[in-house]
């Protein structure tokens, strides 16, 4: 009976200590981060240290980018829009309709999938060249998203439903999703890589597979006897309110993934303008080191996610403000620390990604421009959680939309035409707008979410 209790109060976020349920949860997720991270750059990293390609294959993974973004911002849409929703109505004691939600996210993720592999095939050769490809590195460009495309089904699949199993308090499980795959393409990278000799199309076949793995462990564990709510047949049918109201709150995560999607298409043009080849590989270097740093930060919000969305379904508005708190408190602490280290010790991080003398050179400076309002990202992070969370899909939207398209976009087109060095204009486009952004974000939120929830508090 007292195992039963233990496990009730594990997902029952309105009681017990906010910070220990949020680390409860952020802790597997940051570890599950960093595995999914391993999956992400480990093919960077070994494609970066192929001998003879000097630097061109990385520079061909690093035009895909954009392609995977936008994956990646339909995979939000649908799941980190259906999520914080599902999170809320299991606060309220409302699990069918939880389930509801889970099932519409579910068939979203599935159709969108399949329609975005077939279009991006098709349209892949102009698109490639447009994103900046050049005679030399188009070949590998294309040779690694033909077969990436081929896992774009289990991509979304696994990575979207795996936000429903976060959502019910098991991150452990979520985490496990991301070690299956991250463990899956460690292997199997340098064996096809290396040993079969496959070269750039090893990796992206490592890659499908290691998605395919992870896949089959989210859909497994949602339709399996262990989960609070069940993927179930009844629940797949889709209505037009949830899928309104899922789209409506998921179109934040959509937009600031879709609208990397275009600061990425904007850089690669302007470097390909100023510094050519190199400096295109140097970004997708900075974009990797970007992702390894930023995973300990996003793993602390996103942790924070289903508490504070099941303490505000829930009516326990001090406990959110305390989530808030704690969110912010400690993130801070993480980013100030990790800008230092890079600050100082920016050589580690680009020799992990490649030993080309001339992009090890260059990159430091890059890194010291691209970087230098890294501390500021937090409050872009913090600020957005916390509207995701509570279901405040209007402001979660907009303030995607101020960071990337009113603020970097724009910064990114302008200021290497204004600045004698164009390079450096492009890499002062993202500290500009993690200021800026960050703070205008940060700011909102504790004026119409933090301050209003004490006056709301009986």
């Amino acid at each position: 009976m007292q195992k039963i209790k233990q496990e009730d109060l594990q997902h029952d976020f309105s009681r017990g200590s906010v910070s220990r349920h949020i680390m409860a949860q952020a802790v597997p997720l940051m570890v599950a981060q960093i595995l999914q991270l391993l999956y992400n750059v480990v093919d960077r990293i070994y494609i970066g240290h192929l001998p003879g390609e000097d630097g061109m294959a990385l520079t061909g993974i690093g035009l895909v980018f954009p392609i995977v973004s936008l994956i990646a911002a339909f995979t939000n849409l649908f799941g980190m829009g259906g999520a914080p929703l599902c999170s809320i109505a299991r606060g309220a004691g409302k699990n069918e309709e939880a389930e509801k939600i889970m099932g519409n996210s579910a068939v979203l993720l599935f159709f969108s999938s399949f329609l975005l592999m077939v279009l991006c095939y098709i349209v892949r050769k102009p698109v490639l060249y447009m994103l900046g490809a050049s005679d030399a590195t188009y070949p590998y460009a294309d040779t690694y998203l033909t077969i990436y495309l081929l896992g774009t089904v289990c991509f979304m699949m696994g990575n979207g439903m795996n936000q429903f199993i976060t959502s019910q308090g098991f991150p452990k499980i979520a985490m496990g999703t991301t070690l299956l795959g991250a463990v899956s393409n460690l292997i199997l990278d340098p064996i096809l890589i290396f040993g079969f000799g496959m070269g750039i199309e090893g990796a992206a076949i490592a890659t499908v597979i290691a998605q395919t793995v992870s896949a089959v462990w989210v859909l497994r564990f949602l339709t399996g006897t262990k989960a609070i709510l069940r993927l179930r047949k009844n629940r797949l049918r889709l209505e037009s309110r949830i899928v309104k109201d899922i789209c409506a709150l998921g179109t934040s995560g959509f937009i600031m993934q879709a609208t990397n999607c275009v600061a990425q298409i904007a850089c690669n043009a302007m470097l390909s303008i100023y510094g050519g080849d190199l400096y295109i590989g140097i970004m997708t270097i900075l974009n990797s080191i970007r992702e390894i740093l930023s995973m300990p930060v996003s793993g602390i919000t996103q942790g924070s996610q289903p508490v504070l969305g099941f303490n505000y379904g829930a009516k326990k508005y001090e406990r959110i403000r305390s989530g808030i708190r704690f969110m912010a408190l400690a993130g801070g602490i993480y980013t100030a620390a990790a800008w230092v280290v890079l600050v100082l010790f920016p050589e580690p991080f680009l020799a992990l990604f490649t030993t080309n003398k001339e992009m090890l050179s260059l990159g430091v400076r890059s890194v010291h421009l691209y970087f230098a309002g890294f501390v500021f990202m937090l409050f872009q992070f913090s600020g957005q959680s916390v509207f995701v969370a509570l279901g405040k899909s209007r402001q979660a939207v907009f303030f995607s939309l101020f960071r990337k398209v009113v603020i970097v976009l724009p910064l990114t087109l302008l200021l290497p035409r204004l600045m004698e060095d164009g390079v450096a204009g492009v890499f002062l486009a993202e500290p500009i707008s993690n200021v800026i952004g960050g703070l205008a974000c940060f700011i909102t939120m504790y004026f119409t979410v933090y301050r209003k929830l004490e006056r709301k508090q009986v």
